[in-house]
């Protein structure tokens, strides 16, 4: 299908160059499902068995708005909430559910595709320290396109464009739907979690996990060709190191994503800086910190990020700026990321009695 911009002059005309140069230069990095700069901000995308695995309960509200200096922008929304609700044999482990749903809209023709997904994951004890646990989802995907937005060179009459001429397009229908499915591993360390505690920044914690998505390859296109939606491969890690007798930490991850083939690789850090600690026996204070950093997508963009903490609250907004090819086009510019965050148990309690990520 050409994919045509809405405009009739030489404006229209260059939003169509910029428009295709997104496409093709994209490719190699996003693959065909949508991502996030902040990936450690939507865990039921990144992997299944992150279902309960960094908290009691997590709760995020994503927003993306990408590529708006350049054509129609691509928006996507997300959401994902998840929870631990059972032990395993007295405490060896627990189980954990939970629900993410996301709403993408790309360009003039609004092509949407929109999913849900149940998640499920079983998470083992090593020790005191390590967990290892395993995730299932699945999940519906509603797809849909606006032909209304579609202008083609055969509506150019030799003289101008003519809304009243046929697109040339075949015949296709406006939604497709199918079911979806992935599974996913998941390691991690907290050295907050054990029976001994350990003072108050000298944290340690680490997670490390390995997932697929669309095993069976679905066929999605618009046209019911044997189109397929290629199986996606995702490593991904995460770390917060506390600098010892200081408020400052690092908070180093990376992710790696292949896709047929396209693929993603990611990486960067985030410096961390506790404001106040929760007090240790009112509560009456609230605990607070503020990261502040960057990540490098290979040849496509840098993120800048930063993530406001406070008590069991988070907002973290990053901007990508790009890098690649297309710089010239986009003057730079490339996608704004907001997300909001809520967990439990509070991350900045004294006692480490229940794993957290921070």
């Amino acid at each position: 299908m050409k994919i045509h911009s809405r405009h009739r002059t030489g404006q229209g005309l260059i939003k169509l160059i910029c428009l295709v140069a997104i496409l093709q230069v994209a490719n190699p990095v996003s693959g065909q499902d949508t991502h996030w700069s902040q990936f450690n901000m939507s865990p039921l995308t990144l992997n299944p068995a992150m279902t309960g695995g960094l908290y009691d309960l997590e709760a995020y509200i994503n927003y993306r708005d990408q590529w708006q200096s350049v054509a129609t922008p691509y928006k996507t929304m997300a959401g994902s909430f998840d929870m631990r609700f059972k032990n395993i044999k007295k405490k060896k482990g627990f189980l954990a559910a939970g629900l993410n749903f996301y709403n993408d809209k790309a360009g003039d023709l609004a092509m949407s595709t929109t999913q849900v997904n149940l998640h499920f994951a079983a998470h083992v004890r090593l020790n005191e320290y390590n967990t290892l646990g395993a995730g299932l989802s699945g999940g519906f995907v509603q797809r849909s396109i606006n032909y209304s937005g579609i202008e083609s060179g055969n509506q150019f009459n030799g003289m101008a464009y003519d809304g009243t001429l046929a697109t040339g397009e075949p015949a296709a229908g406006n939604s497709r739907s199918y079911v979806d499915a992935g599974a996913g591993l998941l390691w991690t360390f907290n050295n907050t979690s054990g029976a001994v505690k350990v003072t108050d920044n000298h944290d340690l914690k680490i997670n490390l996990g390995a997932s697929i998505f669309h095993p069976h390859e679905p066929s999605y296109s618009f046209y019911n060709n044997m189109e397929k939606l290629y199986m996606k491969y995702v490593v991904h890690g995460e770390a917060l190191i506390s600098i010892p007798n200081t408020n400052i930490a690092f908070v180093p991850g990376f992710l790696f994503m292949r896709q047929g083939p396209s693929q993603e690789i990611y990486a960067g850090s985030m410096i961390r800086y506790k404001l106040k600690q929760d007090s240790k026996y009112t509560g009456f204070q609230k605990g607070s910190a503020l990261s502040i950093g960057a990540y490098y997508r290979a040849d496509d963009a840098v993120a800048a990020s930063m993530l406001i903490e406070y008590s069991n609250y988070a907002i973290g907004v990053s901007y990508d700026i790009n890098t690649s090819q297309l710089k010239s086009a986009s003057s730079a510019k490339g996608g704004m990321e907001i997300t909001l965050r809520f967990v439990n148990p509070n991350p900045f309690l004294y006692k480490g009695s229940a794993q957290s990520r921070f």
